[in-house]
């Protein structure tokens, strides 16, 4: 895929009711340029998938779409052979729809691990204090406590992330030390939480207010972990409602991070 080209994989995404981020396509890209594959019949595009490499050992699977008219047609199976051999032996994690469950196990041997919620809820309320703009934190400390969180380091995505337009990020910092950061970004429909990485639930709280007051009488998302009952907790004070949820699958075995840390994912696509 072309940079250029990137927008057809978000156009893709939107289709499917996954409400991307209006700049994702271009950080998305920046992320792996290597990593992005279309499919064409006739010079059109029918289907489209990612593969980012963060590391020599740790690659994430996503954007996975065929135009409705074109499945059944073994174009997906092309994609994901095409994804699967720019990884190479690298431990591979994606965020499956559950209609796809199966058919990573069974063709990819992909192993399911946990549900991730998707939250909808409405933005507003006050800013609390004792938190400070994601800008005044050096970007290696940011970098630093991301990893505790996210199975490989990924400075070139995180660094646009933050600082994307249309978008609030907050970071909570004690004594010098870093608590936890999220970030908020506008979508095609309201503003999107992620991620969101906090020390405890408290922190994990004022983090989400903080957002959430950042776009009032917005519709807001929130991707959250079911294992991390904290975050649930969270997310069910603020009377968020379940719009669908997903499969966290690794291809091999589950990477050692902090999940109950993990009270937003930061996005589906990328881990």
């Amino acid at each position: 895929m072309k940079r250029d080209e990137a927008k057809f994989a978000i156009q893709m995404a939107a289709g499917e009711g996954w409400n991307p981020g209006i700049h994702d396509g271009e950080i998305f890209y920046e992320t792996d340029p290597d990593g992005f594959f279309i499919a064409e019949i006739d010079g059109k595009p029918v289907g489209c998938a990612s593969a980012i490499a963060y590391d020599d050992s740790f690659g994430f699977f996503g954007l996975y779409v065929v135009k409705p008219e074109f499945r059944e047609k073994g174009i997906g199976t092309r994609l994901t052979e095409k994804c699967l051999e720019h990884l190479g032996n690298r431990n591979i994690g994606l965020d499956g729809v559950l209609e796809n469950e199966k058919k990573y196990q069974e063709f990819m041997k992909f192993k399911s691990f946990y549900s991730n919620l998707r939250f909808e809820g409405r933005g507003g309320g006050e800013v609390p204090d004792g938190l400070v703009k994601i800008s005044d934190v050096p970007f290696e400390s940011l970098l630093e406590y991301d990893r505790e969180m996210f199975p490989a380091p990924r400075s070139t995505f995180l660094e646009k992330w933050i600082k994307q337009p249309d978008s609030y990020a907050f970071a909570a910092v004690e004594a010098g030390k870093l608590k936890g950061y999220g970030v908020i970004r506008k979508c095609q429909n309201g503003y999107k939480i992620g991620p969101l990485f906090a020390d405890d639930p408290i922190t994990a709280e004022k983090i989400f207010l903080a957002l959430k007051a950042s776009v009032p009488d917005e519709a807001i998302y929130l991707d959250v972990p079911e294992p991390n009952k904290k975050a649930m907790e969270i997310a069910n004070k603020y009377e968020m409602t379940v719009m669908f949820k997903t499969i966290r699958m690794y291809s091999r075995e589950e990477p050692d991070i902090n999940l109950e840390k993990i009270y937003g994912v930061t996005t589906f696509e990328l881990g």
